[in-house]
């Protein structure tokens, strides 16, 4: 089974409950629709249109906005939050619905077709806040082979593209640590994590690889059983054979399905080389880190990505 479609059936076994905050964008009412239709969420759309079996609230009229905004000042008050102003910011749909998930009242929110990445991930990170198993919130895209041209079979996760711009080591074992639960939640496979650098085993010396073999020591404390190897170059980590003459010590038994970049230029960069010249597809950014889901979308997405998207929260929610 394809990797999308395997996280699209294990969405439709247990519908989640999640919130669309940018329901007058005509591409997100149309995934409300399609996601309604196809029995993979239970969704409420934010200021939509009316859609059969979809749940539909207005945020600046919602009856519990006094105490959702109470909520809000409570939280924020020791960093100078007012109640007039809590009030006012929990009248905008996506930290709304960032409230409304950190209140348990739904499973995951995705939004961003509107709002920037900023506003976002803002929204995620001081209302629902970090797991207390993760180090640090971050990201990744859920890559996937698109034909049987593509040079690699099934999905892969690259971290992290999106968010933590130049993580010291601590927090790139943070990351690695976080994406090799992703691949076991959305993959549903045993993860194989190499960590990326232009040096393999060594072949290099430079202070920054450093903090790579740092990485490296936190991440096989942490979890000794993972299969893990870095630093590694991309053609050793993905090739066996060329593994096996450049670094004929790792500890990985097969191509690696999570890839960890030295930091978001790298990511940022590798990814987008490998949608655009290698054809995968790129879904994300996905968060990861966070004590309840919540997704952010690409201002340019499609009716596709925003189902996609959902889809991979409801998975995230799950037990």
């Amino acid at each position: 089974m394809k990797p999308l479609d395997r996280i699209l059936d294990a969405a439709r076994t247990t519908p989640r409950h999640i919130i669309l905050p940018e329901g007058g964008d005509p591409r997100v009412a149309e995934a409300a629709a399609l996601l309604t239709e196809r029995g993979l969420a239970q969704v409420t759309l934010m200021d939509g249109p009316d859609l059969p079996g979809v749940a539909g609230l207005v945020p600046a009229d919602a009856p519990d906005l006094p105490d959702l905004a109470d909520h809000w000042h409570r939280m924020r008050a020791a960093r100078g939050m007012t109640a007039d102003r809590a009030r006012e910011e929990m009248r905008d749909p996506i930290r709304q619905a960032a409230m409304r998930v950190h209140l348990g009242q739904a499973s995951g929110t995705v939004g961003g077709a509107v709002a920037t990445t900023a506003d976002t991930v803002r929204a995620a990170l001081q209302i629902i806040g970090r797991a207390p198993q993760a180090g640090i919130v971050s990201s990744f895209f859920l890559m996937l082979s698109c034909g049987p041209e593509a040079p690699i079979k099934g999905g892969m996760i690259f971290a992290d593209c999106g968010l933590v711009i130049e993580p010291d080591a601590a927090e790139l074992a943070s990351i690695a640590l976080s994406a090799a639960e992703s691949c076991r939640r959305l993959l549903a496979e045993t993860p194989r994590v190499a960590l990326l650098s232009f040096s393999t085993a060594g072949s290099a010396d430079h202070p920054s690889l450093g903090r790579i073999r740092e990485a490296l020591e936190r991440i096989r404390a942490a979890d000794p059983d993972l299969e893990v190897d870095g630093e590694i170059q991309f053609d050793a980590a993905l090739d066996n054979a060329i593994r096996a003459k450049k670094a004929p010590g790792s500890r990985l038994s097969d191509r690696p399905n999570v890839f960890i970049f030295p930091d978001l230029a790298s990511g940022n960069i590798g990814y987008k080389i490998a949608q655009r010249l290698g054809g995968l597809i790129a879904i994300g950014p996905i968060l990861q880190g966070l004590a309840r889901p919540a997704n952010d979308l690409s201002r340019g997405c499609s009716v596709d990505d925003v189902v996609a998207a959902v889809a991979v929260t409801s998975v995230q929610a799950s037990d």
